[in-house]
């Protein structure tokens, strides 16, 4: 074999072996997900039959960390259905998700918090214009 027809032979087989790796990684971080899913619903079962008392930021964080594993999931799920690509709007819900989750449980600095508004309003702001971008595409 001379050395074309290796380079050749293997810029076919190297796209393919690298997608292969790419969602047996996927593959497993969804399950890495699910499980934390089952876990923190075990969780919220617990904590609302419970004869004790709530508390209210404790079950905030929990619910929040709940949308943000079934968000990630369906982060996944959008990959293999959009033929192997990640919508940027998926990102930008996750991010808004994660620091509203943020702002709950960390909301001890006014500083702090309006930093992290800021960062959901920018995020809302980008978010805006992936879906008018996408709208000014299909006219």
């Amino acid at each position: 074999m001379t050395t074309h027809n290796l380079a050749t032979h293997l810029s076919g087989i190297m796209p393919k072996l690298l997608k292969t790796i790419l969602i047996g990684f996927v593959l497993s971080l969804t399950v890495v997900l699910i499980i934390a899913l089952a876990k923190i619903s075990y969780s919220l079962f617990l904590m609302v039959l419970s004869p004790d008392a709530i508390v209210t930021n404790t079950l905030a964080e929990k619910i929040l960390n709940f949308f943000l594993y079934f968000g990630f999931l369906g982060l996944i799920s959008q990959y293999f259905r959009s033929g192997y690509h990640f919508p940027l709007r998926y990102f930008i819900y996750t991010g808004i998700t994660a620091m509203v989750r943020l702002i709950i449980v960390d909301h001890e600095s006014a500083t702090s918090t309006i930093l992290f508004a800021g960062a959901i309003l920018l995020m809302v702001i980008a978010l805006c214009l992936i879906l008018y971008s996408d709208k000014v595409k299909n006219i």
